[in-house]
């Protein structure tokens, strides 16, 4: 297994430490990352900092079209890479005492201490120089979206007087690190240095596959106990200057207040400017304390739905509330033209983009923690890129729709063939995520309207994917990857496949039910599809009476991960490509994905086969695989298992599992922790419309407890020595427990095992 790497400490509601990593700079930087769903930041230091660092702000839905034409190019490649591109630097200032600047690379400091608190959503530090010790306290506001504040606190702590200077900036002189040639993308319009502050406004630079062009504005104001003394306007920086002095026993305060606008929200320069001002005028009434309140309110109302509690264990607490606090930082459904991108705001890797994560692992847990409509909009950002799905599928001469691997628009934005263009089951997450709302909300009304428009692309694509094969008599679906990107370019992947039979079905069935004479599908198409699905391939060995991951799998050499000297892993560090493609090591749940989603349609023998077949060889190199296994050996009642795989997808990054945290926080499988307490753990499923539980209580905790939205009943669930379903609003629900259906009027406890 790969090694645990915490530099921080164990807290059940911080990330914590006395330490100031220089060679694990980057990784601490990751880990204390902010964001507030429009805005966030990696957790850069404000000050200069000359030690190695990743330098990191990002604004929601804002991107650039990254120029890819390379040699090999083939047809239906897309003309570019989209990535999300590092915004204004605007939390940036010179500090200096005495004349000395301050730069913890290289400046002597004491008492060194940094926290998250992710309870208030506060980033804190706290350092002693030149005998002042200097606290910094930032967030992004939660409940004024265009709104950062930082505060300094200067107290002194020897007898002399101190003269402390600080030259706050906001800087468009920015770069992304994976840029092509060291490209900048960043043009100025505008600026300005005025009374009470300084702003600039930048647009992305010029691009040539007609992509829209954004416009990010930032103004700088301030409170305090200092005094202005400058005012510079530089190429591509604003800047003001302020200073004071320190007594000796005193304490001094500077506050920083950033408003940042786009073009996004507002149609053109004038209007973000005037944004910017309006916005700016509103701030200055309020004090820090009265900014600091409401957004620490309306974190108190996030964790009041979403917050699990587990007795008994502060590693697992810790990590299950890291990964809550970072999701609802990138994502809390208020815009449905944002979808949740997988590295969030806390890195450049992956480009920022949509994958199929979405679909497949966060619909299910804002279903449950959030209101209704969160989920909906995510299913909505797919519809309203229905046409560009088309065009993707027409780019490869295929009918129908083909949603993207990566994406901000809905045009397919990424150029590894084997990734791009094979690994097409994302097409099925599409559509499970429409049955996967309906099924949880009893809404049909987002299925019989947008859905049933995106079922019938995404069936009238995998009807021209397959082709028959007469030697069988079967339909397969050859030239594909499945989840296991460590196997490129197969035939009859199991996983794919088997969604694509599904999707099918699920669509026929859903226009018997709905009739839509305005989709213009004929009764032949309808019957065609019908054949398909009756006739699909899927690949099954009678004497292991396991699913085949795909044809020829088991032609390889078969090993398990504990065969291999520890200085392997992970592989995709240590190992060639040619050498993993080779192997029949899984990087991620695939064959095992589908008995998870589908998991009503298998028996627990099957389960039981496919989960000791394919598991020992599976590295968990993804991040999204652990959860998938842990849910499934808490089915299995395989305890110590569950555990292991819940602690590697609750702690992936506070632990830095697989040696690339660094990069960025893996936000997207963070909903994995979580999938493995509500529907691992305490076994909740909703199979056919029924609410189900039958809980295990892991060895090494005391209890636990979540909260669920249930189609308009919001239920407390603990489970200890028993299982207590409290109904704290709406109606009374139907519940199967261990097989035995019970109606929660108000409470309802009953005895484990």
């Amino acid at each position: 297994m790969n090694e645990k790497k915490n530099i921080f400490d164990i807290d059940p509601w911080k990330i914590k430490t006395n330490q100031l990593y220089l060679k694990e700079h980057r990784l601490q930087e990751s880990l204390t990352s902010i964001g507030n769903g429009y805005m966030g930041m990696r957790g850069n230091f404000e000050e200069k900092y000359s030690g190695d660092s990743h330098q990191g702000t990002y604004i929601a839905g804002v991107w650039f079209p990254d120029k890819t034409r390379v040699g090999w190019w083939k047809n239906g490649y897309p003309d570019y890479f989209g990535k999300a591109i590092n915004a204004l630097n605007f939390i940036k200032i010179n500090l200096s005492i005495d004349g000395k600047e301050i730069d913890l690379a290289k400046t002597p400091f004491t008492n060194f201490y940094q926290e998250l608190d992710m309870k208030r959503g506060v980033l804190l530090r706290r350092f002693q120089v030149f005998g002042v010790e200097i606290k910094i306290e930032r967030f992004a506001s939660v409940d004024f979206k265009e709104l950062a504040v930082i505060k300094w606190t200067f107290q002194n702590k020897d007898k002399k007087h101190h003269c402390i200077e600080i030259n706050s900036s906001i800087d468009a002189n920015v770069e992304n690190e994976d840029s092509n040639y060291d490209e900048k993308f960043w043009q100025v319009l505008d600026k300005s240095s005025e009374k009470d502050g300084s702003w600039i406004e930048t647009q992305t630079i010029n691009n040539p596959f007609g992509v829209e062009q954004f416009i990010i504005a930032a103004r700088q104001s301030y409170v305090g106990d200092f005094s202005k003394t400058t005012q510079k306007q530089e190429d591509f920086q604003v800047s003001d200057t302020f200073i004071a002095t320190l007594e000796p026993e005193k304490t001094l305060c500077f506050e920083k207040r950033v408003i940042v606008t786009t073009s996004r929200d507002y149609k053109d320069s004038t209007e973000v400017k005037q944004a910017l001002e309006e916005l700016t005028d509103k701030v200055k009434k309020q004090t820090f304390e009265q900014l600091l309140f409401a957004h620490e309110q309306e974190w108190e109302n996030r964790w009041n739905l979403a917050d699990v509690v587990i007795e008994g264990n502060d590693e697992s607490q810790q990590g299950i509330r890291f990964n809550l606090f970072q999701l609802f930082s990138t994502y809390y459904g208020e815009d449905e033209r944002l979808n949740i991108g997988p590295k969030g705001f806390t890195g450049e890797k992956y480009g920022g983009a949509t994958y199929w994560d979405t679909e497949a692992y966060a619909v299910p847990l804002y279903l449950a923690l959030a209101k209704p409509e969160v989920s909906k909009n995510l299913l909505k950002y797919r519809y309203n890129q229905l046409a560009q799905a088309k065009h993707n599928a027409r780019q490869q001469g295929l009918k129908g729709a083909l949603y993207p691997m990566v994406t901000f628009t809905g045009v397919e934005c990424h150029n590894e063939w084997e990734i791009t263009f094979e690994e097409i089951h994302r097409n099925g997450a599409m559509a499970y995520a429409i049955y996967n709302y309906t099924n949880y909300t009893g809404d049909d009304s987002y299925l019989k309207n947008e859905g049933l428009e995106v079922l019938v692309e995404i069936s009238r694509f995998w009807a021209d994917r397959v082709h028959f094969s007469k030697n069988m008599g079967k339909y397969m679906i050859h030239g594909v990857t499945g989840p296991n990107e460590y196997e490129n370019n197969v035939n009859n992947n199991w996983y794919t496949n088997t969604l694509a039979k599904w999707v099918l079905q699920y669509t026929i069935d859903s226009l018997q039910k709905y009739l839509r004479e305005d989709l213009l599908i004929t009764k032949d198409e309808k019957n065609q599809w019908q054949v398909i699905a009756d006739n699909m391939y899927l690949p099954f060995d009678d004497k292991k009476g396991i699913f085949v991951q795909h044809d020829t799998f088991l032609d390889k050499e078969l090993m398990s991960v504990k065969d291999l000297d520890a200085s392997n892993l992970p592989l995709n560090q240590n190992w060639s490509w040619d050498k993993i493609l080779r192997s029949c090591f899984i990087k991620q749940a695939d064959v095992l994905q589908g008995i998870y989603l589908f998991g009503n349609d298998y028996t627990m023998e099957e389960k039981k086969a496919n989960f000791e077949f394919y598991e020992p060889m599976t590295v968990h190199e993804s991040s999204l695989s652990p959860s998938i296994h842990s849910i499934l050996a808490a089915e299995l009642g395989m305890e110590e298992k569950a555990f292991e795989m819940y602690e590697r997808t609750a702690r992936l990054d506070l632990d830095n599992y697989n040696n690339d945290t660094q990069d960025g926080l893996h936000i997207t499988s963070m909903t994995g922790s979580w999938l493995a307490i509500v529907q691992g753990f305490a076994q909740m499923k909703t199979w056919n419309e029924q609410l189900s539980f039958a809980p295990i209580l892991p060895k090494n905790w005391a209890a636990y407890s979540f909260n669920i939205n249930y189609r308009g009943t919001l239920l407390n669930v603990r489970v200890a020595d028993k299982l207590t379903l409290l109904k704290k609003s709406g109606k009374d629900v139907l519940v199967n427990i261990y097989g035995k259906k019970v109606v929660v009027k108000d409470k309802v406890e009953i005895n484990l095992g």
